[in-house]
């Protein structure tokens, strides 16, 4: 039975919006963005933003939110981090987890991601789990043994129960934010050796798991890339920053 409705289409706000933005941002999506029940559309908005962003969108359960990291941990002293248990709090439904920035910047480990991947499962949030490779992987021919390494690696700690209420996203680093982005038949194959492996850990019952493009996405070739074999939706960076480039792509 699927948990998501494909496509899946989820906004990554990074470090933008806050909660001032962010309410205007609401107001004139959901303005141009009618109801719909043939899709999923996420926002992960920045943490400082969340509850407003969440509270603007109060009359609008169509539109389901996440947040973008949480600490393996359920409480303590780290300061600046967030935990799953505050997350559910707030009304996430969802978490990022292992996206690249947090990989190649934040210095996010593999292990990391399967803590983290365990964590928000066992407090109910979904773990949308971010897998891509670098542009060096990809001209050495590493792009699958990456990928798939990644995915093995965040999902180790999953149950079947769990596992088939994850989200994957297949974002190429090197498509991040660069303008250049993995043409349709790019995706696809990446796409299905993600989707062979998901079969191979969890058997059929995986088939329902959606697997989104995420890297330089945009009103130009969101249809395009949704209309690629094996692509179920797509995890959107800036050009989800614009109310009205969102809400086109939200009706790609």
């Amino acid at each position: 039975m699927a948990t998501h409705t494909k496509p899946v289409l989820a906004a990554n706000w990074k470090m933008h919006h806050g909660p001032t933005a962010a309410a205007e941002f609401l107001e004139t999506f959901l303005g141009r963005h009618a109801r719909r029940d043939d899709r999923t559309v996420i926002l992960f908005p920045s943490a400082i933003a969340f509850t407003t962003a969440r509270a603007a969108a109060s009359a609008r359960p169509d539109v389901r939110f996440g947040v973008q990291n949480i600490h393996p941990a359920e409480k303590g002293a780290f300061t600046g981090e967030t935990s799953a248990p505050m997350a559910v709090d707030a009304g996430a439904a969802f978490v990022l987890v292992g996206h690249s920035e947090r990989r190649h910047v934040f210095g996010e480990t593999d292990a990391e991601t399967a803590e983290k991947c365990a964590r928000a499962a066992a407090h109910g949030l979904v773990p949308v789990l971010c897998v891509g490779e670098k542009i060096e992987e990809r001209e050495a021919g590493e792009t699958d043994a990456v990928v798939l390494r990644q995915l093995r690696a965040g999902l180790a700690g999953l149950g079947a129960d769990d596992l088939r209420r994850v989200i994957i996203a297949y974002e190429p680093v090197w498509a991040i934010g660069t303008g250049r982005t993995a043409t349709p038949d790019d995706a696809s194959s990446a796409h299905a050796a993600i989707r062979a492996e998901l079969r191979a850990i969890g058997g059929s019952e995986t088939d329902e798991i959606p697997i989104l493009y995420g890297g330089s996405v945009n009103v130009g070739n969101a249809s395009t890339l949704l209309s690629a074999p094996g692509v179920d939706g797509l995890l959107v960076g800036g050009a989800s920053l614009d109310p009205e480039s969102w809400a086109t792509i939200c009706g790609a």
